[in-house]
């Protein structure tokens, strides 16, 4: 769950205020379909600023840091681990964190890849599904989202640990993070 700020609540009452403000003035309208269609619209308009604000807000009040990140691979059961430290750099409480991470398999820009790697001609077949060619294709990349925290207050640190799939074909790999706050 998100926490709010103090920031959200008032641009959540600046709303409120200006939609207030054009009911008002929508209720002096004559025809009733003009004035149900003007509050309709004002709705839908002012609902729609309020949702973009609070995931801009979201972005610019939520800050957090990941340090001492450190991976090492598992060879016995083919995984691969990451673990570090989150810390809430913000001045308000952050409920949840969110770590996603991509695995790319380089092999192919190095040319140690096979074209039939990465592509393979496929039939009619193939839509509906009954192919084996899809079951003995190798994924190139993977990608996973962690919850890594929950309810971080300012200044704070919690520790974490992430294990997800490396398969063994995988020879040089290049890994993406991306960090949310919310």
């Amino acid at each position: 769950m998100t926490h709010l700020t103090i920031v959200h609540y008032l641009v959540l009452m600046i709303l409120s205020i200006i939609f207030i403000i054009s009911v008002a003035y929508t209720l002096k309208e004559k025809s009733p379909k003009v004035m149900l269609m003007l509050i309709f619209t004002s709705f839908i308009v002012l609902s729609m600023l309020a949702g973009f604000s609070m995931m801009a807000l979201d972005k610019y009040t939520k800050k957090v840091k990941i340090t001492g990140l450190k991976n090492r691979r598992i060879l016995n059961n083919e995984t691969i681990v990451y673990q570090g430290y989150v810390t809430n750099v913000g001045d308000y409480t952050i409920g949840s964190v969110e770590y996603k991470i991509k695995i790319v398999n380089m092999g192919h820009a190095l040319g140690r890849l096979k074209g039939s790697t990465i592509f393979t001609p496929s039939s009619f077949m193939d839509f509906i599904g009954t192919s084996d060619a899809k079951k003995s294709q190798r994924a190139q990349k993977i990608e996973k989202s962690f919850i890594i925290a929950q309810d971080l207050e300012p200044g704070k640190r919690r520790s974490f640990m992430i294990t997800m799939p490396f398969p063994p074909y995988f020879k040089q790999v290049s890994d993406y993070k991306y960090i949310y706050a919310h």
